[in-house]
């Protein structure tokens, strides 16, 4: 018999299998790991110091960069602590509008998942059937606030702007034919409700053409199942929460538990796994994407029905519309205030949770009465997950570091805040 030697190895932090830049050192007997320690700060983008030094309105885009496939998510969870603080609540439009882009969000966040957790693994087909969807979604931020990525949609007070009520269209040019570009506008001639009804009417097939290459797949299965099992029981202790702790069997989820927004007046069922095996938190996330597209479809439904303000009206808290500050001297002093100092918000302390794709993110911000915060923390999901490491992979094979680093979903950009 050949003599096997312990060795350490270097699992990153450029590692094509790595989201962002983690380096794991993997202690390993032969093939089998035996410890692994992940080492973070390689990115660090120090986001609660930064916030700690804007007025509190110039910190929104911080968060967008945070965990940079759930844009919007994030802002909820600043956004919802800074009203909290300042004791103001959105007019209902606005919190049917945010309810529906968290779902869209974490539709867009899954179908990255499913497509690099599927890459990782070995199943390249499903990564361009999930960017093909994620173009439509794409289209929806750009339309509401000009932007594909970082939105800084939501507002203190409510949102931005209103639904646009016409759909940006593709232009005839060299790379495509006229009769593909008529196909590419067919949804876009309404509104944008229209065009994102159009996706939730065909996005379920897509669901289940995912599933088609993936649930049955014996390899896939070989893959996943009874890899990274995490007890109910350990994935409360070690701090879980969103799929992973769902995965293991734990029906715990924010907008069923904790309402925020408008999230008590819309239905849908919250997806548990049994096996808390890699396989599950699959299930799990897949079920969650056809569950958001129920709550999206009856956002939609609601804001045809119902127009209204998106925004409060305090000019103390939202500039003045543009017309009113080219021609009225205190709606342009309000408006010169907010953009250079912004607003004070009382003294106090404050902590607001929302169920993000990747599970609870929180931010708790201190407020000593300034203009910007005392102090910004902020609870991301991916930090606890990312501490389980260890436990998740001893044991387990080189290959099967892999496929617990796509179960848990990780982005570097929260971690490492």
């Amino acid at each position: 018999m050949p003599e096997i030697r312990n060795y350490t190895l270097n699992f990153g932090p450029q590692h094509p299998a790595a989201h962002g830049v983690l380096r794991l050192v993997l202690e390993m007997d032969g093939e089998v790991i035996e410890r692994a320690d992940p080492h973070i700060g390689l990115l660090h983008r120090a986001t609660e110091k930064l916030a700690e030094s804007k007025p509190f309105n110039q910190s929104i885009g911080y968060m967008d960069r945070l965990d940079y496939v759930s844009m919007m998510c994030n802002e909820h969870g600043y956004v919802l602590a800074i009203e909290k603080l300042l004791g103001i609540e959105a007019p209902i439009r606005a919190q049917y509008i945010r309810v529906m882009f968290d779902e869209i969000t974490r539709i867009l966040n899954h179908l990255m998942w499913l497509g690099a957790h599927g890459l990782d693994i070995g199943a390249m087909t499903v990564f361009l059937y999930c960017f093909r969807e994620r173009e439509d979604l794409m289209d929806c931020y750009e339309a509401v606030s000009g932007t594909r990525m970082h939105a800084t949609y939501y507002r203190p007070g409510g949102v931005y702007r209103d639904l646009p009520e016409r759909m940006p269209q593709h232009e005839p040019s060299k790379f495509r034919s006229s009769a593909e570009v008529a196909r590419l506008n067919e949804d876009r001639q309404g509104s944008l409700l229209d065009f994102i009804e159009a996706f939730t009417e065909r996005f379920p097939a897509r669901v289940d053409e995912y599933e088609t290459l993936l649930t049955d797949n014996r390899i896939w299965k070989q893959r996943t199942v009874g890899i990274g099992v995490v007890s109910p029981e350990r994935a409360l202790q070690l701090g879980f929460s969103g799929p992973m702790l769902r995965g293991s069997g734990v029906e715990w989820d924010l907008r069923k538990k904790q309402p925020y927004d408008a999230y008590d007046r819309v239905d849908f069922d919250i997806p548990v796994g049994v096996g808390g095996d890699c396989y599950d938190r699959y299930l799990v996330r897949v079920e969650e994407m056809r569950q958001s597209n129920r709550i999206i479809k009856q956002c939609v439904d609601w804001l045809r029905a119902n127009p209204g303000p998106v925004m409060i009206d305090d000019h103390k808290l939202v500039p003045p519309r543009r017309e009113a500050m080219k021609e009225d001297m205190e709606a342009l002093i309000h408006h010169f205030k907010l953009f250079t100092e912004g607003y004070t918000v009382p003294e106090g302390q404050a902590y607001a949770a929302v169920e993000h794709p990747k599970g609870e993110f929180g931010v708790y911000i201190v407020s000593d009465g300034a203009n910007k915060p005392y102090r910004v923390k902020i609870r991301a999901p991916g930090f606890a997950h990312l501490a389980a490491m260890n436990e998740m992979v001893s044991g387990h094979m080189l290959a099967d570091v892999v496929a617990i680093i796509g179960t848990q979903d990780i982005v570097f950009g929260e971690i490492d805040r």
